[in-house]
């Protein structure tokens, strides 16, 4: 499976919302005009996971839906990113979760925003693309993103929400709330983020009690939003990945056939960026491959980039931030680094891969 880029995926989504609300922009997905727009941004909800347990989410359930693709990697940085500038991730640069800094032999944690040695990473030069956000707000659109606080000022919200208003609110009622209060402006843009639903997939596993608590959550969430909003305006669900539950793990640092010749080991479980020691690219493939035949998709760094994974194009500039060998399951296997990344390491549910399960996303509407 290759994400449908340009026919029907997250990355058409920015560009469809901005025309929506009168913008000079593409768009693909035909959204109808409206002078208000909100985004509800679940952290999770595959398409294939919601409609598996419609029965705990009746309100989304009942929706006008059609399905995306997030795009490759299936993560959370990479389709915020996708989101937030309407750019594939061959084009935007997050092409994953822990990727190499070129030249320096050092990963670098995208979702944290994290350096060894308390180095400091610049997000306007690891993602330097205009944001939907700065064009909105360019053009007289009240641009609002409502967040839990301990995200305002990251360097991935900088990367991927520059031009917003940051409205912080921490619990359910409160994001609700400032939703309903952005949105009495005209015209609006606002995008309300939530992410405990994806933490409890991980933890305990999607269609876990916990994990069904949440999808409640947000199904309520989603319900008080849509009844709140003043005529006029667009409502839309959507979200970053889907899940898989995983049944076998394989430490790839304890298994001498993947540790030899490999210099660093990034992206995550269900999308693994392996970079060689200088030479050892063939060696490294050959030995992956062999190891996970029947099990994952192993490929190249050409051959990921040929085959389209990260979009039709890939800037030259980006290229070394994959992985010399990409590997990527299908089956419920993850490979895990538990030395590195010992949290991960313990998960139950994982995403990242090509899978419809990871891949697949609803976009769920509401007029009013």
């Amino acid at each position: 499976m290759v994400p449908g880029y340009g026919g029907g995926a997250l990355t058409d989504l920015p560009d469809s919302l901005l025309a929506a609300l009168g913008m000079r922009a593409p768009n693909t997905l035909a959204i109808e005009p409206a002078e208000r727009v909100c985004l509800f941004l679940v952290d999770g909800l595959g398409a294939e996971l919601l409609r598996a347990h419609a029965d705990a989410a009746p309100f989304l359930a009942g929706l006008r839906s059609r399905t995306l693709t997030a795009g490759f990697p299936a993560t959370t940085v990479t389709s915020l990113c996708s989101l937030g500038t309407g750019l594939t991730p061959g084009e935007h640069g997050m092409l994953g979760l822990m990727l190499a800094v070129p030249g320096t032999g050092h990963l670098f944690n995208c979702l944290r925003w994290t350096l060894p040695d308390g180095q400091v990473m610049d997000p306007d030069e690891w993602q330097p693309a205009e944001t939907v956000y700065e064009r909105a707000t360019l053009a007289g659109i009240d641009s609002v993103y409502v967040a839990p606080a301990e995200f305002e000022g990251t360097g991935l919200t900088r990367a991927v929400y520059r031009g917003v208003r940051y409205a912080a609110a921490e619990t359910a009622d409160e994001r609700v709330a400032r939703v309903h209060e952005a949105m009495r402006r005209r015209p609006a843009h606002v995008t309300v983020y939530y992410g405990d639903l994806d933490a409890a997939g991980h933890m305990t596993g999607w269609g876990s009690e916990e994990w069904l608590r949440q999808l409640g959550v947000v199904d309520g969430m989603a319900q008080r939003i849509a009844e709140g909003l003043p005529p006029g305006s667009a409502f839309y669900v959507t979200a970053d990945h889907g899940m898989v539950n995983v049944g076998e793990k394989v430490d790839a640092e304890s298994v001498p056939e993947l540790t030899r010749g490999v210099a660093l080991l990034g992206g995550e479980a269900r999308a693994r960026h392996v970079y060689a020691e200088p030479g050892a690219g063939d060696q490294v493939l050959e030995a992956w491959r062999e190891i996970f035949g029947g099990k994952a998709w192993v490929a190249s760094r050409e051959e990921a980039v040929e085959s389209g994974w990260f979009g039709p194009r890939v800037r030259d500039s980006w290229l070394e931030r994959i992985g010399d060998v990409v590997a990527v399951p299908y089956t419920d296997l993850a490979i895990t680094a538990p030395t590195n990344h010992p949290v991960e390491a313990i998960f139950t549910g994982y995403h990242g891969s090509l899978t419809a399960a990871e891949q697949n996303v609803p976009l769920l509407e509401v007029r009013t």
